[in-house]
């Protein structure tokens, strides 16, 4: 059922379905991935609190973003998911939650991360039986940028 909305136009445009994929299907740079996965563990990491110059002239310091590394799969494999904030309370271990528009962080430039920004969404859904495949674990495999050298350029 495709849902129609109005453009800054004025034309009606129709939203298109969204395609699931698997957590095996994702691959470094990519982006706008809608998956269903369970959250297998969830570990907060400590936040260093700096203080911040630059907001000097609010009343009080910004609090500190929590965050939390959430390791999240499906049959087919498995993959840290950073939650930030209030997406930390969604991420229980054992929900099945479905994640909307995510992407994939390289982190340290070498490792793949899942994350939902401002433009994604995070639905916890109904308990799925989900049997997650923790020994492929997509954040353990280290990727390397190589360079191709163009070969129009005689």
């Amino acid at each position: 059922m495709a849902t129609a909305t109005a453009s800054t136009t004025g034309t009606m445009t129709a939203k298109r379905k969204p395609v699931f994929v698997k957590v095996d299907d994702l691959k470094p740079g990519t982006s706008g991935h809608t998956l269903t996965v369970k959250v297998v563990e969830t570990t907060p990491v400590k936040t260093a609190q700096k203080p911040n110059k630059g907001r000097s002239f609010l009343p009080r310091p910004a609090p500190p973003a929590r965050i939390s590394e959430c390791l999240v799969g499906d049959e087919t494999g498995s993959i840290i998911f950073t939650a930030r904030n209030e997406q930390v309370d969604l991420m229980k271990q054992g929900a099945t939650v479905i994640l909307r528009n995510a992407k994939i962080l390289m982190f340290k430039g070498t490792t793949m991360r899942l994350a939902v920004d401002k433009w994604g969404r995070i639905e916890v859904t109904e308990p799925a039986d989900i049997v997650v495949k923790e020994d492929n674990n997509l954040s353990f495999i280290e990727y390397e940028l190589v360079t191709v050298p163009d070969q129009n350029a005689t």
